[in-house]
């Protein structure tokens, strides 16, 4: 049996190519010219006969040029589909090391600041709740199932394998796909309407289940981003070194606190949603005195939070946690060269990542 070689899959694409913006037959001569490939006319045909032979291309009269076969043109269908499915692994894997660089990244943030101030610190990953989707992306990793790919400002990746209650092939994902980003590319969670919706539901058609399904995983994955940020802490031993605060109950209660990751999600909330209320002026450092915090646990404790902008809409919060007779001067500064500065490490990281 004939092996379609890389020489062959050359001279079938230029046909194929050239027959659908032409609605000519091919000859030796033009492919010869788009190919690139340095051939005699004499060798290019006899490749052209092995095409015909294997059921890629045809002759529609003597001595006229090749046209493709319903089984050439599903080769080129194919061929695209990898190619595509293939720059989207690549993307999706740089796009994964750049989330795990800014996990890192928080992380120092986080160890660097209870250690400069010898309190306890913690930092929220960037929330979702204005982000707008950059785009999303559909695969069938198995029968039965189609894979999410939820790509937001700033390259922020969610994805989740989703059961489909209807079959779809590859090609049916992916013009799901375009249809879907038309849609929903550069809107935030806010901004999908019902009316957007019912459009979508319409030009889905008989996939309508399946893309109410993906729908509804997209509204999902943005809701849990708003809600529930990752949380990273550091410094919970420091509490330890102020007297007043190493009293069995008053200790168990602020490690209680600061170990619950709900009890700091209400704290990260409220501070968002008073940046969000006070609109642009996002940037204000907020001290929290005793039962002035969110958190009740912490009352014997003194609170200082500050926002931070990665650009893209993504908004975290950093916070400080201390006795009452903490160096207020010192961990406001510390704050605000910190908020200064992360966006520009951020950025500085990607630029030589």
């Amino acid at each position: 049996m004939i092996e379609l070689d890389e020489r062959k899959t050359v001279i079938l694409k230029v046909i194929i190519k050239s027959y659908l913006e032409t609605g000519e037959p091919v000859g030796s001569r033009t492919i010869s010219k788009l190919s690139g490939l340095n051939l005699s006319s004499a060798t290019i045909r006899n490749e052209m006969s092995d095409l015909v032979e294997m059921g890629y291309i045809e002759q529609p009269h003597t001595s006229a040029g090749r046209i493709p076969t319903d089984k050439g043109y599903r080769f080129y269908v194919d061929s695209i589909i990898r190619e595509n499915d293939q720059k989207m692994t690549a993307v999706t894997s740089q796009m994964m090391q750049r989330v795990d660089k800014l996990e890192m990244l928080l992380k120092t943030i986080v160890k660097t600041l209870a250690v400069d101030t010898n309190y306890a610190a913690l930092i929220s990953g960037p929330s979702t709740s204005t982000t707008k989707i950059k785009y999303l992306q559909l695969s069938t990793p198995a029968e039965g199932q189609v894979l999410l790919i939820l790509v937001l400002d700033g390259n922020v990746i969610k994805n989740e394998v989703l059961n489909t209650p209807e079959s779809m092939d590859y090609e049916t994902a992916m013009n799901i796909t375009v249809m879907m980003n038309n849609y929903l590319s550069g809107l935030s969670l806010r901004e999908i309407t019902p009316q957007i919706i019912t459009d979508i539901m319409v030009q889905a058609g008989s996939q309508s289940s399946n893309v109410k399904l993906i729908l509804d995983a997209v509204v999902e994955l943005l809701e849990h981003g708003e809600s529930n940020p990752d949380i990273f802490t550091s410094g919970a031993k420091n509490i330890f070194r102020y007297p007043e605060l190493t009293d069995i109950d008053k200790a168990s209660e602020l490690i209680s606190a600061f170990e619950e990751k709900e009890k700091l999600n209400d704290l990260v909330n409220e501070v968002t949603s008073l940046s969000v209320a006070e609109g642009a002026d996002t940037g204000n450092i907020r001290v929290y005195i005793g039962g002035e915090g969110p958190v009740k646990n912490m009352k014997d404790c003194s609170l200082i939070t500050a926002n931070y902008e990665l650009g893209d809409g993504m908004t975290g919060v950093i916070g400080v946690i201390g006795p009452k007779r903490m160096d207020y001067e010192k961990v406001m500064k510390t704050l605000q060269n910190l908020k200064s500065q992360l966006d520009f490490s951020y950025t500085d990281r990607e630029d030589n990542g």
